[in-house]
C-alpha cells in the first residue's frame, strides 16, 4: 500500500481522541473518525454510561465532534469480534485465577487490529488514536520505537506494548508531545461538545467495576465455593469462587486472624485460595510469556531494563534474560509487591519500551 495522507482515528467520543482528530485535520491530514460498536444486545445497558469509553452516548459524541470538525464518522460493528476476543478471554483469565488486563489486548486485536484493517478498506494508509504516547524510528536498527509521551502522568506506553512493527508502521499519536491540561484547554478553546467531560476510568464492557458480577452472568454455574488455606496448607475456611479474588487483595475475604491476611496464591486445580501475611505478597522475580518487543527482535541475551508489574505501579530496576522456549525471566532488584499472574510486565530503556509479556508466576 503506498502512502498517503489519509488517517482513519478511532473516536471514543472523548476529549483525547476529539482533540487528536483536530490536531491531524490542523496538520493537514485527510481525516476520516471511526468509532467501534463492541456492546452485544444482551449487555447494551452495560455500556450505556458515561462512564464507559464505548458506551451509546459515547458514538453519539462522537458523531457530534466529528460533524464539527467537518470530518467524515462511520460507526463500525465490532460487537462479536469483541466479544469472542477480549471478553472471553477476559472471563476465561479469571476461571484460570488470573487477573487479565483486556485493555492490553484490545490495544493489539482490535484498535490496531480490526480498526486498522478498516481503514485499509477506507484508502487510509494511518490510523490514529488518542494516546499519550510517541512513536519514532531508529534508522540504526531499521525498527519503530515506542516511547513514553511528555506526560508522565497520563503516560499509556504500558497498554501498547504488545503493538507489531507494522501496527507501529501505521500509527499515528497525535498527543504525545503535549501534557493533558494542554489537551482539556485546546477542547475548550474549540468549544468542543465534549470538552468538560470526564474520562473513562473502568474496564469499557464493565462500567460497574463489577467484575464477578458480570462473569457470573455470563458463566453462570462454573463458579464454585472453595476452601482458603495458609501458606502451610491449613483450612482456615471456605471462599466464593476464585473469580472474587487478586494477588494482593486484602478485602473481602472474611476471615478473622490476629494479623492481616492477604490473597497470595490461587491454586484453581484443587479451587484453593492461599492466604498470607504482608511479607508473603512481595516477590523478586517472575516468569513472563507471550512476550512482545518492539525496540529489539528478539531477547537473545541478560539486558537491564526498568520494568513495572501493572498499569499503575512505579517503574523498578530490573533485569531480563531469556528463559525456557520464549519465556523472559524478569529479576527486580527490590521486592514487587502482589505479582499478579494475567498481569502484564513491561520493559523500558529511559522513554523507550523494550517490550513485554504476561506474567505467568511468580518465581521468589
Amino acid at each position: 500500500m503506498e502512502i498517503n495522507n489519509r488517517v482513519a482515528i478511532g473516536m471514543s467520543g472523548g476529549v483525547d481522541s476529539s482533540v487528536a482528530a483536530y490536531l491531524l485535520k490542523k496538520e493537514g491530514f485527510d481525516v476520516i473518525g471511526l468509532t467501534m460498536k463492541v456492546w452485544v444486545d444482551h449487555e447494551a445497558k452495560a455500556f450505556d454510561s458515561d462512564k464507559s469509553c464505548c458506551s451509546l452516548r459515547a458514538t453519539q459524541d462522537a458523531k457530534k465532534v466529528a460533524e464539527m470538525l467537518g470530518v467524515p464518522h462511520y460507526t463500525v460493528d465490532f460487537s462479536e469480534v469483541f466479544y469472542d476476543k477480549i471478553v472471553n478471554y477476559f472471563i476465561n483469565e479469571y476461571l484460570k485465577g488470573r487477573t487479565p488486563n483486556p485493555c492490553v489486548l484490545c490495544n493489539r486485536q482490535i484498535k490496531f487490529g480490526e480498526l486498522l484493517e478498516k481503514a485499509f478498506e477506507l484508502g487510509a494508509y494511518y490510523i490514529a488514536t488518542g494516546h499519550y504516547v510517541r512513536k519514532d524510528y531508529d534508522e540504526k536498527t531499521k525498527r519503530y520505537l515506542l516511547k513514553k509521551g511528555i506526560d508522565s502522568s497520563k503516560d499509556q506506553s504500558y497498554v501498547l506494548y504488545r503493538l507489531t512493527q507494522k501496527q507501529l508502521e501505521h500509527a499515528l499519536f497525535p498527543l504525545g508531545n503535549y501534557k493533558k491540561e494542554e489537551i482539556r484547554a485546546l477542547a475548550e478553546e474549540l468549544k468542543l461538545p465534549v470538552a468538560k467531560k470526564l474520562e473513562s476510568q473502568e474496564i469499557c464492557f464493565i462500567p460497574d467495576n463489577d467484575y464477578s458480577g458480570f462473569i457470573k452472568r455470563q458463566v453462570k454455574d462454573e463458579i464454585k465455593p472453595g476452601e482458603f488455606r495458609d501458606v502451610h496448607g491449613k483450612f482456615l475456611g471456605y471462599h466464593k469462587g476464585i473469580i472474587h479474588y487478586t494477588i494482593g487483595q486484602r478485602r473481602g475475604l472474611g476471615l478473622s486472624s490476629d494479623r492481616p491476611l492477604y490473597v497470595v496464591d490461587i491454586d484453581v486445580k484443587n479451587n484453593v485460595v492461599v492466604v498470607g501475611h504482608q511479607e508473603d505478597v512481595w516477590g523478586e522475580e517472575l516468569i513472563s510469556s507471550n512476550n512482545n518487543f518492539i525496540s529489539i527482535e528478539k531477547l537473545e541475551r541478560e539486558m537491564k531494563v526498568t520494568a513495572k508489574i501493572r498499569y499503575t505501579a512505579k517503574e523498578e530496576e530490573a533485569i531480563i534474560k531469556p528463559y525456557e522456549e520464549d519465556k523472559v525471566l524478569v529479576k527486580f532488584l527490590k521486592p514487587q509487591r502482589a505479582i499478579t499472574p494475567g498481569q502484564s510486565v513491561v520493559f523500558y530503556d529511559k522513554d523507550v519500551v523494550v517490550g513485554g509479556g504476561i506474567i505467568e508466576k511468580k518465581v521468589r
